[in-house]
């Protein structure tokens, strides 16, 4: 047997560079690292969110004085081999730093403890290389060459107004008077960080891995319950990530005639909404549902890849989120013609008398979360009844141990919204479902009706019909409840005229 070629010889690790070949020579890393314009020496200005930091740090930490808090942003994730997805920060270290855009991955913020109990928010951030070193324009996950130019550690503190460190300093950083000094971490959000901070406890004495589960969760928690209500920053990029995400759904109406010609026109209501959030903010902040037909009845319908036809509704659940990540979450059913028929106006007018019942319970004193989903369900289960569809009493079904007008709306009609969709997902159920409205939440009403083609249990003309109908609101400081999303038209006459005013143009 002859002896093995180079080329076979070469490592797994290293066969990923084979499809390119850089410069090795030193007169080239010499040539390369000169002959630059210098880098401008004024520091960003502060951004607006970091009037707002040190406040949010101070409710993370109140409940664990004198720990060390670690929050990582998270690395990019891979989407096949060498390909990694578009970053987006961990919600948690976004919300406590105003930072999560691309160059930010890999980025740690630490809540340093304070001898009076609260903490300083420290940035463990990979800044910028010299342009004479090698990653300068060989290393594509942080070259300036092949990413940009990252900000350098006093760039990041000016726009920020939280002190910076260098990432290669973070282990020190964690060590330091780890016996004394308990760790928490956000699990899941970076494997090598978590394992350092492992090692950081179990050299200490300190538990770790499974022993820390308990202690890093309640911070999981306490980082999501903070997020409940907004702050005056949050809620003004809510309101932006709203008008936002009414341009997207003007540009779907636009392109409605063009969709009903096309072998996947739900893809070209994604597409057009999809093109309207990239302008506009980050991206989209969800997957978008386009849903035409009998589509509309699966509920997470993001397949898109079906027809629309003239005659149909068609469901839209999207929302753009701006640059800060913070996200809408609209719900619109449009008729692909225009105008809606009878029994399809039937069926949203019922959803939208749920959506009126549920605001109007928000409105209340002394509403709890969960009511407005009872409100909603009052309304869905009298007009299944009006209709002959519910097999027994609205009161029957209405009570625990019925529930059957669910078949036709199986899911909640509200979530609370902000950095992501369900925002404050870990938050406890006494703190959720169970609170009193607050001034600041920000929150979604949703209620929809579902008649599936194949549903036997409702009469023919409905089978096929799917509506939801989905507004953000916002609990105003005077305890109102009010929609952020009142510019968007819902009424049968308002999306009916809307559709032609924007078609007509």
């Amino acid at each position: 047997m002859g002896g093995m070629s180079e080329e076979a010889s070469q490592s797994m690790a290293d066969r990923g560079e084979s499809r390119s070949r850089q410069p090795q020579s030193s007169a080239f890393r010499d040539f390369i690292g000169t002959g630059w314009a210098p880098r401008p020496s004024e520091l960003p200005e502060r951004e607006p969110v970091a009037d707002f930091l040190s406040a949010r740090a101070l409710k993370a930490g109140a409940p664990f004085p004198g720990e060390r808090l670690v929050v990582p942003a998270g690395p990019y994730k891979v989407r096949s081999n060498d390909c990694d997805y578009r970053f987006r920060a961990h919600s948690a270290f976004a919300h406590l730093s105003g930072l999560g855009a691309e160059k930010e991955a890999d980025t740690v913020l630490v809540l340093e403890p304070n001898e009076d109990g609260t903490h300083t928010s420290l940035l463990f951030f990979k800044p910028r290389a010299s342009r004479s070193s090698k990653e300068f324009y060989a290393d594509a996950r942080y070259g300036e060459f092949w990413v940009g130019a990252r900000p350098s550690l006093e760039e990041l503190s000016a726009a920020t107004g939280l002190e910076t460190r260098h990432i290669d300093t973070l282990r020190d950083a964690l060590a330091k008077d780890a016996g004394t000094v308990a760790l928490r971490i956000v699990r899941g959000v970076d494997a090598r960080i978590e394992d350092m901070v492992n090692e950081v406890r179990a050299q200490a004495g300190l538990p770790a891995g499974e022993d820390a589960r308990e202690e890093d969760e309640a911070l999981e928690e306490r980082l999501s319950e903070i997020r409940l209500t907004k702050d005056a920053f949050e809620l003004e990029e809510m309101r932006r990530a709203v008008a936002a995400t009414k341009a997207g759904f003007e540009d779907i109406i636009r392109v409605l005639p063009r969709a009903v010609g096309h072998r996947r026109g739900e893809r070209v209501i994604e597409g057009a909404f999809r093109a309207v959030a990239r302008e506009e903010g980050n991206g989209e902040g969800y997957e978008t549902i386009a849903a035409s037909g009998n589509h509309a009845n699966t509920l997470h319908w993001i397949d898109n890849d079906g027809e629309v036809r003239e005659g149909d509704l068609v469901l839209v659940d999207a929302g753009i989120e701006v640059d800060s990540l913070y996200t809408a979450d609209i719900t619109r059913t449009l008729p692909v013609n225009g105008r809606f028929t009878p029994v399809q106006a039937r069926v949203y007018q019922a959803v939208l008398d749920a959506c009126e019942a549920a605001l109007a319970r928000a409105n209340q004193p002394g509403c709890r979360f969960k009511d407005v989903h009872d409100a909603a369900m009052g309304v869905i289960a009298a007009r299944l009844h009006e209709w002959g569809i519910l097999p027994v009493t609205p009161e029957e079904s209405l009570a625990p141990g019925g529930q059957q007008h669910r078949r036709w709306m199986p899911h909640g009609t509200s979530h609370h919204l902000g950095l992501d969709v369900h925002d404050c997902a870990k938050a406890r159920s006494e703190l959720y479902q169970g609170a009193l409205l607050e001034p600041g939440m920000v929150f979604t009403i949703e209620p929809g009706l579902y008649f599936r083609a194949d549903d036997l249990l409702i009469p023919e003309e409905y089978r096929g019909i799917g509506v939801r109908i989905e507004d953000d609101v916002v609990v105003g400081a005077d305890g109102s409840v009010t929609r952020i999303s009142e510019d968007i038209p819902r009424t049968i006459a308002e999306v009916e005229e809307w559709i032609a005013s924007i078609q007509s143009r």
